[in-house]
């Protein structure tokens, strides 16, 4: 089996196309878990952390619809012309987009797979969003305490 390139990104760090939109990494499946992990009352605890960090990812682990779509990720990465490339991306990049990417990792490795895993945007500061849009106005990233 070939080696599968794993990568998670933040949409707020992405360049934006002509039209204005976030360019996402080029992958075979690009995996957009803004609205799709979302549980604020878990997250509180986790801010000054990364996806890297277990706590992290158990949060997201634990996330409705976690365990389904991650399933769903590592069998489509198992099919027979399955991808080389997902990358998986959240608002910042620090938490759910790396905590996932880290935990497919994990169960494709299990299933006997090679993973190399590139997180862009995971030691950046934890990006804070106005009420405008909260997707692409006036970002302004939190200084590290």
């Amino acid at each position: 089996m070939r080696t599968i390139r794993l990568t998670s990104f933040g949409y707020l760090h992405l360049p934006t196309g002509p039209d204005g939109s976030p360019v996402p990494p080029a992958a075979d499946r690009i995996e957009d878990v803004r609205d799709r992990l979302r549980d604020p009352a878990a997250a509180r605890d986790i801010l000054d952390l990364d996806g890297l960090n277990p706590r992290v990812q158990d949060v997201v682990l634990n996330t409705p619809g976690a365990r389904e779509l991650l399933a769903n990720l590592a069998d489509y990465a198992d099919l027979p012309v399955g991808p080389s490339r997902i990358a998986i991306g959240c608002a910042g990049g620090r938490h759910r987009a790396s905590g996932l990417t880290e935990l497919l990792a994990r169960a494709l490795r299990d299933r006997g797979r090679e993973v190399v895993v590139e997180h862009l945007h995971v030691h950046l500061p934890r990006v804070l969003k106005t009420p405008a849009d909260p997707r692409t106005a006036n970002t302004e990233q939190e200084t590290a305490r």
